[in-house]
C-alpha cells in the first residue's frame, strides 16, 4: 500500500434528504430501535469539548470483546473528528448497542495495537476496510502489510465498559 495520496476530507454536513439519511441511524437509536444494527453500529454520547452540550455519533464496531466488555471503534475521518476531539477531552461516556446502555471509558490505542485491528478487520470486512483506507487518502492493495500501514494511521479507540460489566 503506498503512502497516503490525499488528506482525509472534513466531514460537512449534507442538506435536504442526505442529512436526513446521514441522521436516520442516530433517529433509530433514539426511537428504540437500535436492535436493527445488531453488534455492529454502536450510539456513541459524548459532550462537546467547548459547547458543553450533549452530542451523539453512529460508528461502526471494529472489534469486540464481548467477556471483557470493550468495543474498538476507527475515525475514518482522523483525530480532527469531533467526537473523536470530545472524548479525548472527556474519556468517560455512554454507548448504546442494540438497545443495551453501557458506560464506558475511551482509551486511545497506539498505532502499532492499530496496526493488528485494521489487518484483522481487512480479513472479515474487506470492502469496508478498502473503503476507510480510501477515506483516509490509501489507495489499498488488499494485502495484509499494506492494512497494517493504513492501521498505524488510523486513530483507533477502544470503549472499555465500567468495573462490574456483566456480558448479557
Amino acid at each position: 500500500m503506498p503512502g497516503r495520496q490525499t488528506p482525509p476530507d472534513r466531514p460537512t454536513l449534507p442538506v435536504g434528504w442526505r442529512r436526513l439519511a446521514a441522521r436516520l441511524p442516530i433517529l433509530l437509536f433514539r426511537c428504540g430501535l437500535g436492535w436493527i444494527f445488531g453488534k455492529r453500529l454502536l450510539l456513541l454520547h459524548h459532550t462537546g469539548r467547548v459547547t458543553g452540550l450533549q452530542r451523539r455519533a453512529v460508528l461502526e464496531v471494529v472489534e469486540h470483546d464481548r467477556a471483557g466488555g470493550s468495543w474498538i471503534v476507527a475515525s475514518g475521518f482522523g483525530p480532527k473528528a469531533a467526537w473523536y476531539r470530545n472524548l479525548r477531552a472527556d474519556p468517560k461516556t455512554l454507548i448504546e448497542v442494540s438497545n443495551r446502555r453501557h458506560a464506558v471509558t475511551a482509551r486511545f490505542l497506539p498505532p502499532d495495537e492499530g496496526a493488528g485491528i485494521m489487518a484483522r478487520y481487512a480479513r472479515y470486512h474487506p470492502r469496508t476496510a478498502r473503503r476507510l483506507c480510501a477515506s483516509m487518502g490509501y489507495a489499498p492493495d488488499g494485502t495484509d502489510a499494506g492494512y497494517r500501514v493504513a492501521g498505524r494511521t488510523i486513530p483507533f479507540v477502544a470503549l472499555e465498559a465500567a468495573p462490574g460489566f456483566r456480558p448479557k
